[in-house]
């Protein structure tokens, strides 16, 4: 559909005028950010990634989950340029672990930052990780793959990730078995369903007046910024990316 988000497809694509649709939602909500790509994409400018966070840090009555696999981009941004976004508890940032060789290590760069929370999104889980050290890591969401041709998940590897969580009292979440039909293999382990949040306290939400006013103001500063120009230029056809804050269920914190 024309002037859809996805109307070219899954091709990374900007589109500013998204960012600001956090300011309009009526009542606190949880928030995947960039859902369906990677806000730490190579093709992303720092800038641009930068002006999101600022979206985020405003717009603070929300929570926001931001997960990617590219660790080393995150560990040098919130050790630098995104070091203003750290000290706060409604911006979660974590990592992608999906195995040993490539999941693990993702593990390091994110301890190596100074985010208030850090959480782990060990989905779609290939393989036995054995013993994790989850020291200073804030959650862990658990679960299988699933869709054609998904790869299947041995529930001693989750048995070996709860322990872990229940050894460093990490709050354990508990998403799916996954598989083709993901509805009929359900969520449940071991006779029960874990849907365990980090405590996290939350801002009131301001009246309509005073969140239009703030998106007004960084939208005013967003195409102020000279490094910027050619997203507001292009945002109609550019073929660069959905790097869009993604309103999901809001959910209770434990």
């Amino acid at each position: 559909m024309k002037g859809h988000p996805y109307e070219h497809g899954f091709d990374l694509r900007l589109v500013p005028g998204k960012i600001f649709e956090p300011f309009s939602w009526t009542s606190p909500s949880m928030v995947f950010v960039n859902s369906m790509s990677d806000l730490f994409h190579q093709d992303v400018p720092d800038e641009y990634i930068i002006e999101i966070v600022r979206v985020m840090m405003n717009a603070n009555w929300h929570t926001y989950q931001v997960l990617t696999k590219r660790s080393e981009r995150l560990m040098a941004m919130l050790n630098g340029s995104l070091r203003f976004a750290t000290s706060t508890e409604h911006i979660w940032w974590g990592v992608s672990v999906e195995d040993t060789k490539y999941g693990k290590p993702r593990i390091d760069h994110l301890r190596q930052t100074p985010a208030q929370i850090k959480f782990l999104s060990v989905e779609p889980l290939l393989e036995d990780l054995e013993f994790v050290d989850l020291s200073d890591i804030d959650w862990v969401i658990v679960g299988g793959e699933s869709g054609p041709g998904a790869r299947p998940m041995k529930e001693e590897w989750v048995r070996n990730l709860l322990r872990c969580c229940r050894h460093y009292k990490v709050p354990f979440f508990f998403k799916q078995w996954g598989g083709v039909q993901k509805k009929k293999t359900g969520r449940q382990l071991e006779g029960q369903t874990y849907d365990e949040f980090p405590f996290t306290a939350r801002e009131a939400i301001p009246d309509r007046v005073v969140r239009r006013q703030l998106a007004s103001d960084l939208e005013a500063q967003f195409k102020a910024n000279e490094a910027l120009k050619f997203v507001w230029g292009a945002a109609g056809s550019s073929p660069l990316s959905r790097i869009t804050a993604q309103r999901s269920r809001q959910v209770p914190s434990l």
